[in-house]
């Protein structure tokens, strides 16, 4: 499970946290392991059940206020209490003045306390997406992901199988290469796989017998993308006569990537079958789906009542005889 400290959430600056230490410094090495963040409101009025320690605690305008209502003995209790929590850190919003009995146990308690300039909805806002960058499951995969038809489409299967030159033909007409051979994943939440390509190898694509070719200088920037969602899993498999493929498509096959279920289809490879073509109709099949359609499940329904209203026409003339 990937990690920060909470010096390395001070050190960002791409993020653009505007983040400064007002006390706590022996905390820094404190760690942040979920992308999930805390108001503690209900903490600092005494109910500490629900805390959550591991978690960024942002105190905003609100908390600051309600503070500022109780005696200062009954604010610093709440405070001793919170700060015995062992939290990651504090987060104080709107560049307000902590008091300074918060920043005193902070100290104490090597708690780090930070402040930002920005209101409490957008820092939590950003830090979210900060954290879900840095902090979300990653992993590693070996394909080739393009963009078809909005579809992000990654295609698997054994080297040479034909993945480079199939995702070659569909940037020929007009779709986008995101990564090829190999694709960092991603999750997201609540459930979407996103999929980018290795920093070295970004635009780049190997095709056996020409080499390294970088798609960006051939193609246009309107041939590429920097990172897609994955909506839909292809394995190309070479073609064994004898073997059984689905030829119906009524099975709805499922490829898990950090546990979630993308829909997956395997075609086969063989000599005359134009693989980019299918693809491309496999992704204009999967819009369909979304829009709640599926070809392969109305064709059943329409042959199942062909076949009921036969069976009705056939019965109706057996008996119909047997009266004669």
């Amino acid at each position: 499970m990937p990690e920060l400290t909470i010096q390395e959430i001070l050190d960002e600056k791409e993020a653009g946290l505007d983040l400064e230490l007002l006390s706590g410094a022996g905390g820094l090495s404190n760690i942040v392991s979920v992308p999930r963040i805390q108001k503690p409101g209900l903490a600092l009025a005494g109910y500490t059940d629900s805390l959550h320690p591991d978690r960024v605690q942002i105190i905003g305008a609100t908390e600051l206020s309600f503070l500022k209502t109780l005696p200062q003995e009954k604010a610093v209790e709440s405070l001793r209490a919170l700060c015995r929590t062992s939290l990651s850190c504090l987060i104080i919003t709107k560049n307000q003045d902590a008091p300074d009995y918060l920043l005193e146990h902070a100290e104490a308690g090597s708690t780090p306390l930070l402040r930002t300039k920005h209101l409490s909805s957008n820092f939590i806002a950003l830090l979210t997406r900060f954290l879900e960058e840095r902090l979300l499951p990653t992993s590693t995969l070996h394909g080739v992901l393009v963009d078809v038809l909005g579809i992000g489409v990654l295609l698997q299967g054994k080297s040479g199988v034909g993945k480079s030159e199939c995702a070659l033909e569909l940037i020929l007409r007009g779709y986008r290469l995101v990564a090829d051979d190999i694709i960092k994943v991603r999750f997201k939440l609540p459930s979407v796989v996103f999929g980018e390509g290795m920093d070295l190898l970004h635009y780049h694509m190997e095709i056996r017998g020409l080499g390294i070719l970088n798609i960006k200088h051939l193609f246009g920037v309107a041939a590429i993308r920097e990172r897609k969602k994955i909506d839909l899993v292809v394995e190309l498999v070479k073609w064994e006569d004898g073997r059984e493929y689905d030829r119906l498509g009524l099975e709805e096959k499922v490829f898990n990537i950090h546990g979630v279920d993308l829909p997956f289809v395997r075609i086969p490879v063989a000599p005359g079958r134009n693989i980019s073509t299918i693809v491309e109709v496999a992704a204009r099949n999967q819009l369909l789906k979304g829009m709640g359609y599926h070809s392969a499940r109305e064709f059943q329904e329409l042959l199942e009542k062909r076949m009921a209203a036969a069976a009705h026409l056939h019965s109706h003339t057996i008996i119909g005889e047997d009266l004669e």
